[in-house]
C-alpha cells in the first residue's frame, strides 16, 4: 500500500520561481504526511492560461499577445534545467512527482509553447515528458501540438505510472496506448471539472482496471487578478471560482475513494493498493484476455517530431 497526494493549490500565475517555491513546499508537506507520489494539476508551472476562455479573438488581440509574451517568458525550459528545484525536492523527500507545466521549446531554437506533463522519480531524475497531443479549443492559441514520443507508462516505486492531459482522456486510442503498456496508476492532470469529468474518471478506472488520479485546477479570481494587466476586466471578482478543481481518486473498477475536492484549495490523500489492479482485470482486461488482437491492431508513431530547419543550401 502506498499513499498518494494531489496538490489542489493555485500557482503564482506567470511567476515560475514563486510557483516552484510553492510546489516544493507542497512536496515537503505531502511527504511529511506519508505520500510517496505527489501530483500537480495541468500547466501548474507557471499556471494554466485561463484567460483563453474569456478573451475574444479579434478585439482582445493586444491583451492576448501581452499575456502570451509573459507566459512564454515564465515557461519551463527543460534544456536549461528550470525544474531543478522540483527535482531536488523529489530527491530530498524520496517521492515520485507528476507535474503539469507550460514548456518552452527555446532550447531547440523555437518559441512554441507546449502543454506538458513530466514524471520525476524519487532520485530527482526526469523519467518522462509528454506534450499534449491536441490542445483543446482556444488552447490552440497558446500551445503547439505534441507528439507520441512521451506517450509512455514508466515504472516507479509506487507502481507503473502514465499520464494523459485533460481531454486526451477522451481520445480512445491514447487511453488504449496506456493500457497496452500496463499502466497501474493513470494520472490525469486537468482543467476540466464537474460531473461529466468525474464520470469520465470512473469510466477509465472501469475500462482500464487501473487507479485513476484526476488532478484539477482550483483557482479563484484573486489568484489570477494579480497577474492581469491593469483594467483587463477579466477576473474582477476575487471570490469567483474560475475552476472548482474536483480532484479525485478512483479505484480500479470505478469506485471513488477520495474526493472530489470541490472549490477547496488544499491536498487530497488516498491509499493505493496495487493488488486491486489485478483483481479488476480478472473479469475485464481490455489489452489481455478481453482483447481481440486477431481483429484489432493499434499502431502508435512514437518517433519524436523533428524540428524544421530553414536555410540556404
Amino acid at each position: 500500500m502506498a499513499k498518494i497526494a494531489i496538490v489542489q493549490h493555485a500557482p503564482v500565475f506567470l511567476d515560475r520561481a514563486a510557483t516552484l517555491d510553492r510546489a516544493t513546499a507542497a512536496v515537503a508537506e505531502a511527504a511529511a504526511a506519508g505520500a510517496r507520489l505527489v501530483v500537480f494539476p495541468e500547466a501548474f508551472v507557471p499556471g494554466y492560461p485561463a484567460w483563453l476562455w474569456r478573451l475574444r479573438p479579434g478585439p482582445d488581440m493586444a491583451l492576448t499577445e501581452q499575456l502570451h509574451a509573459r507566459l512564454l517568458a515564465q515557461a519551463v525550459d527543460l534544456g536549461r534545467d528550470d525544474l531543478q528545484p522540483l527535482q531536488q525536492a523529489a530527491r530530498q523527500h524520496e517521492v515520485t512527482v507528476v507535474c503539469g507545466i507550460d514548456e518552452s521549446d527555446r532550447a531547440a531554437g523555437g518559441d512554441t509553447l507546449y502543454n506538458t506533463v513530466v514524471i520525476i522519480g524519487p532520485d530527482g531524475a526526469l523519467l518522462n515528458r509528454h506534450r499534449k497531443m491536441m490542445p483543446t479549443n482556444p488552447e490552440r492559441m497558446a500551445w503547439g501540438f505534441g507528439d507520441a514520443s512521451g506517450l509512455k507508462a514508466v515504472d516507479t516505486p509506487v507502481g507503473r505510472v502514465g499520464a494523459l492531459l485533460c481531454w486526451e482522456s477522451y481520445m480512445p486510442l491514447a487511453r488504449c496506448a496506456m493500457y497496452a503498456q500496463g499502466v497501474q496508476l493513470y494520472v490525469a492532470p486537468t482543467y476540466d471539472s464537474g460531473e461529466r469529468w468525474l464520470a469520465t474518471m470512473q469510466h477509465i478506472a472501469r475500462e482500464g482496471g487501473c487507479w485513476v488520479i484526476g488532478a484539477g485546477c482550483a483557482i479563484r479570481g484573486r489568484d489570477l487578478a494579480a497577474a492581469m494587466p491593469p483594467k483587463a476586466g477579466l477576473f474582477d471578482d476575487n471570490d469567483e471560482w474560475i475552476n472548482g478543481g474536483d480532484s479525485v481518486v478512483v479505484a480500479p473498477g470505478g469506485k471513488v475513494v477520495a474526493g472530489p475536492l470541490h472549490e477547496v484549495q488544499g491536498m487530497l490523500f488516498a491509499d493505493i493498493e496495487l493488488e486491486r489492479v489485478g483483481i479488476a482485470r480478472r473479469s475485464l482486461d481490455v489489452v489481455g484476455h478481453y482483447a481481440r488482437p486477431d481483429l484489432f491492431r493499434l499502431q502508435v508513431n512514437t518517433a519524436p517530431a523533428r524540428p524544421v530547419h530553414f536555410g540556404q543550401e
